[in-house]
């Protein structure tokens, strides 16, 4: 399986709120995690829960040598959740032991907190022929086992001061493939579906104990005081994504498709999840479906010195965040999780240097030519001023409000109405904005004269306010649709300097 520059981008999906700074047990942030990726117990969400149950992957493949079906290499990756409960020592009478559950516990300097970790877990499927796939669905089961284990926490000195008791609950899910032939393609489906019987079995976390640690304990109720989320948490797969690798053929973007596959890719049906090929830019052997919106050939910027559990990895805004944290912050962060501890310690000890690379990076397609040096001319801010306004504003250049663009037959200006077709999926904006009307605020060019529309929503409660400040959506004329019927406004006329130099 060709994963392992996949899984350097899968593992930031993986981990995206794991633990959000300021990384303490107590913050609020903390206290709503695992926000991405969360496929839930089917019962849970049949009943009002709220996470889905299912995720859903469609792509496209190309088909290579004439005759033969290309092969496919399947990985679910996702955490199953660890229940880590702190547990303090207490003296019987009888001169045993009994242990009881605490919200945290200090040993040597250190605080170890009651926390919910995660284990990763994966499924792989390899060298499947996709063409066998077609008509004929192939059920794959995916299970994660029950688990219980007890750490004893113990002072230098031998002395037994409590224990750390880690339970994980069942998962059983299952993992339909299936293919069609679109279009001369091969469109691929991969659908995870989470059958975990709900509610949870009892667990043990509340547990007998003796003068030496059970091998063995009676099960407990869960806390009925938890929310059901939490408990279904437990059985539910956590930062849920898959990766996929095709040998003897290709994927094909669905964010930029060629003009031929742009009517499959747009049929495919992805559900909670968002396919993109991963890998140096060209290649299309890698595919990873992730349950955030990313772009094609998405990576990791070298800049980066270890992962903070947040996908989006602004390093420098986080790395100074977490400095700024008290000691007894920093001592609270520590004793939630391993990952927390090392990215707490990471930030102690990153020297200036490495701080200061992550102000960020300039990148250019090719290197830029050696300047020579020249004697700077006498600043002149006045006519330096002039000049900039100049380029900036082209004497004979109509005002943005009052200039006008034709679109297919209709003249657009201030106040037209039109629809949004965006095409060019710049960001994820124009996926909720699509379909939506707007009317035109104003007609801007760029310096390469390149004309866009200045546009506010037309159902955007603040869109008032928006357009006294000049806060506008900017879409290129072949990204509308005009209106110019029911109730739209009129086509906004040439003014006469536009008829002038027209």
């Amino acid at each position: 399986m060709n994963f392992a520059l996949a899984e350097t981008v899968a593992n930031a999906v993986l981990y995206e709120g794991y633990v959000l700074y300021p990384y303490r047990a107590s913050s609020g942030k903390n206290r709503v995690r695992f926000q991405f990726g969360v496929v839930a117990p089917r019962r849970y969400a049949d009943t009002g829960g709220s996470d889905p149950w299912e995720m859903q992957t469609e792509c496209l493949i190309e088909g290579g040598e004439p005759g033969a079906s290309p092969r496919l290499d399947l990985r679910v990756r996702f955490l199953q959740l660890q229940a880590r409960t702190v547990e303090e020592v207490e003296a019987l009478a009888g001169g045993g032991v009994s242990f009881r559950p605490v919200g945290f516990l200090d040993l040597e300097g250190e605080r170890l907190m009651t926390w919910d970790e995660g284990v990763e877990r994966h499924l792989d499927v390899g060298d499947v022929a996709v063409c066998d796939l077609v008509g004929r669905e192939r059920l794959v089961p995916l299970t994660a086992p029950e688990g219980w284990e007890s750490e004893e926490l113990r002072t230098p000195a031998g002395d037994l001061r409590g224990r750390l008791v880690r339970e994980r609950w069942a998962i059983s899910a299952v993992v339909r493939l299936a293919a069609a032939e679109v279009d001369g393609l091969l469109r691929l489906r991969v659908r995870v579906e989470n059958l975990t019987p709900w509610p949870l079995p009892a667990g043990r976390s509340t547990l007998a104990a003796h003068s030496t640690l059970p091998t063995s304990a009676t099960p407990s109720p869960l806390p009925a005081s938890a929310p059901d989320r939490d408990l279904a948490l437990r059985g539910s797969l956590l930062g849920a994504h898959t990766l996929l690798a095709v040998r003897g053929g290709a994927f094909v973007s669905l964010l930029d498709p060629p003009a031929a596959a742009a009517r499959a890719a747009a049929a495919c049906a992805n559900v909670h999840a968002w396919p993109v090929l991963i890998g140096p830019e060209g290649s299309r052997d890698v595919m990873l479906s992730s349950p955030i919106i990313l772009y094609d050939h998405p990576a990791v910027a070298p800049e980066s010195p270890g992962d903070l559990c947040d996908s989006t990895e602004i390093d420098e805004i986080l790395t100074l965040r977490i400095m700024t944290l008290t000691d007894e912050e920093k001592r609270e962060a520590r004793g939630t999780d391993e990952r927390a501890r090392q990215i707490v310690a990471r930030a102690d000890a990153m020297p200036p240097e490495i701080l200061e690379r992550l102000h960020g990076a300039v990148r250019a397609l090719t290197p830029a030519a050696p300047l020579e040096p020249a004697a700077a001319p006498p600043w002149q801010p006045e006519a330096e001023l002039a000049s900039w306004e100049s380029f900036l504003n082209p004497p004979g250049m109509l005002p943005p409000e009052e200039a006008t663009l034709e679109v297919g037959p209709v003249r657009l200006g201030k106040g037209s109405r039109v629809r949004l077709r965006p095409s060019r999926r710049a960001d994820s904006m124009d996926l909720f904005l699509a379909g939506r009307t707007a009317q035109v605020a104003a007609v801007y060019r760029d310096v390469e004269d390149h004309a866009y529309l200045a546009l506010t929503l037309d159902d955007d409660p603040a869109g008032d306010l928006h357009a006294w400040i000049g806060r506008y959506f900017y879409f290129y004329p072949d990204e509308v649709e005009p209106l110019t019927g029911d109730g739209a406004a009129s086509p906004a006329p040439p003014s006469p300097a536009e008829e002038r130099r027209g």
